[in-house]
């Protein structure tokens, strides 16, 4: 299926106007940084682990390489060369992958090796990360198409509110012998201006079915004119979202079908959807909501009705089989012995059913088939029972990178606390911040903090930077719970190495409860 990404257009069915999309697939962007300043950017987030970012930097590139050889015959021959990362939990692999992705701006998924082998050989389905990456890219192209009919949207959304305030039988209009009020103090009053609705309707009527006279019709319409951007006007400053009013929701009528558990739950789903869905037509119901919601419900109609669904789905499968990225984390634990009896069979079918995904085939979706050849697999494990050669033999072959990463020195855990744009202290200072707390953490503080993390991950089980998370919260307990009722003149902490040690070093010196608590 080929398609063209760079300019999408069509006439919707309920539009007279052209809607002209510029696909944004991200090529546009990553085109503009090498392999440096791919590790550069990662290297805002990430802390060391340069060999694995020197990898993962030379992989998009050759992707980007690859969209630009003019000869199609070779250009579907170039797969993509995939990567296993080797290294101990909590050094950063889980994070160059995540990273990696909204760098790119492509469609990415997660996923545990392990999953697949909960209940033996009928875990989940391993097509089902395919469907997964597929949704993900379904989502992403949404909303770039959403945002170039988003001004549309919801100028047609404030039109049909406009037109059921107007339309509304059910608004009532004041029954007094005082003054009427004046056209200022209708503009200014919201109660006011809903009340005078039903008279304005009727000057619309009137206008319609040409029972006002000529001379009076341009005056009117006139007035009309300025209701209207009057009520628009509220409707953007948010005066009437208390106001309750009745729309149109539509409702499947798609029968509830119980399907038991299993390996394909998705394809059963997929197919009773495929088989069903054209059979039952929506239904709308009508339903009383606050302008607020309806605001919400409506804007999203206007968005389905602009955007054209086929395209939203070619684009994404078309990205899913270009530029998608899948993350196969724990694959180690998938590992077996050679054996032909217990939980080694059923991690070697798992193994079996991976092969054909990564080597390429086709995943029947939701929203089409999909064709994996050209999809980046990047897998990671931390092998400590096992090594990547213990691996069946195919494949080994279809993962021909292999990146060892590097235990995290106290060096790197100072770092990782202060320099990344989300560090922790960074995330806790802000934190508290909301409850007018100013905490500060001074540099023996963070030594403090690296050295009981580097020494607990020697001594126990090494964890990598997720120790720091732990010993963040443990040290900041007290603080963020005893922070909403300090006084003022307590609200300035200052966290040095003193503070670190009163409130970690006993637990440290514990080998029992460290285990337990950090």
């Amino acid at each position: 299926m080929e398609f063209d990404q760079t300019n999408v257009e069509f006439v919707n069915k309920n539009s007279q106007q052209n809607v002209k999309y510029q696909s944004n697939d991200g090529l546009d962007y990553i085109e503009k940084l090498t392999p440096k300043q791919i590790v550069e950017e990662l290297d805002k987030y990430i802390i060391g682990q340069n060999k694995a970012k020197k990898v993962v930097a030379i992989a998009i590139r050759n992707r980007l390489r690859r969209q630009k050889i003019q000869d199609p015959i070779l250009r579907e021959e170039i797969h993509p060369k995939n990567i296993i990362m080797i290294g101990p939990t909590g050094c950063g692999k889980t994070e160059i992958a995540r990273r990696l992705a909204k760098l790119t701006r492509a469609p990415f998924v997660k996923v545990e090796a392990t999953k697949f082998t909960e209940v033996g050989y009928v875990g989940r389905d391993v097509d089902s990360m395919i469907r997964d990456l597929v949704a993900n890219a379904v989502n992403l192209v949404r909303k770039e198409f959403e945002k170039e009919v988003e001004e549309k949207a919801q100028k047609n959304v404030e039109d049909k509110i406009i037109d059921i305030l107007l339309s509304s039988k059910k608004s009532k209009t004041t029954k007094t012998t005082k003054q009427a009020p004046s056209e200022d103090e209708i503009m200014k009053n919201p109660m006011l201006l809903l009340k005078t609705l039903v008279d304005m309707s009727q000057v619309g009527k009137d206008i319609q079915a040409g029972l006002s006279n000529s001379e009076e019709q341009p005056q009117q319409v006139n007035n009309q004119k300025q209701i209207r951007e009057a009520i628009r006007e509220q409707l953007r400053r948010g005066d009437l979202d208390k106001h309750e009013i009745e729309i149109e929701i539509p409702t499947p009528s798609f029968p509830m079908i119980q399907v038991m558990g299993g390996p394909n739950l998705e394809e059963i789903d997929m197919q009773l959807q495929n088989m069903f869905g054209d059979l039952f037509p929506k239904k709308n119901k009508r339903r009383k909501v606050t302008i607020e919601e309806a605001k919400k419900i409506l804007y999203q109609q206007e968005v389905d009705k602009l955007i054209d669904q086929e395209k939203v789905k070619l684009e994404a499968i078309r990205r899913t089989e270009q530029l998608g990225i899948v993350f196969i984390d724990e694959i180690d634990k998938i590992c077996g012995r050679n054996t032909h009896h217990g939980p080694d069979v059923s991690r070697e079918g798992v193994q079996r059913d991976l092969l054909p995904i990564v080597e390429g085939s086709t995943v029947n979706t939701r929203y089409g088939p999909v064709k994996t050849d050209h999809i980046l697999f990047i897998a990671a494990g931390a092998f400590h029972t096992s090594k990547p050669s213990d691996l069946i033999p195919e494949l080994q072959g279809r993962f021909p990178l292999r990146v060892e990463l590097e235990e995290l020195t106290r060096e790197d855990f100072k770092k990782i606390l202060t320099v990344p744009q989300n560090s922790l202290t960074k995330q806790a200072i802000k934190l508290l911040e909301t409850e007018g707390v100013q905490l500060e953490f001074t540099e023996d503080a963070i030594d403090e903090i690296s050295s009981i993390a580097y020494e607990l991950n020697n001594r126990t089980e090494n964890i990598g930077a997720r120790r720091l998370h732990t010993i963040i919260e443990t040290l900041l307990e007290d603080i963020s719970f005893e922070a909403p009722d300090l006084p003022e003149d307590k609200k300035h902490i200052i966290i040095d190495a003193n503070y670190v040690r009163e409130k970690i070093s006993g637990i440290v010196k514990d080998k029992d409860l460290s285990q337990y608590i950090l």
